[in-house]
């Protein structure tokens, strides 16, 4: 697994899916918004990355609508097809 540092915060690269990880393009995305969340989404449309936070159920923000275990979910639905993403994992 690869780590990843953002400001003070520690990631691993959990999954990647058609070489979509790209930490400059990271790096200009992210923000402190992403601080609460246990892990991070990046999927690629038109060209763009878009990011999407998600948490375990153990974490006081986790909602249907952020919840880890619809991850798929929001990939198939609300993601270009067969879109580039990675997947980190705050550690």
């Amino acid at each position: 697994m690869k780590k990843i540092k953002l400001e003070d915060k520690e990631y691993e690269l959990i999954e990647e899916y058609k070489d979509g990880f790209d930490i400059e393009a990271l790096k200009e995305k992210y923000t402190d918004y992403f601080y609460d969340y246990d892990y991070i989404l990046g999927d690629w449309s038109y060209g763009k990355l878009r990011l999407k936070g998600f948490c375990e159920r153990k974490n006081k923000m986790c909602k249907r609508i952020n919840d880890i275990k619809f991850k798929d979910d929001y990939i198939k639905n609300l993601c270009s097809y067969e879109c580039s993403y990675f997947l980190l994992k705050k550690i």
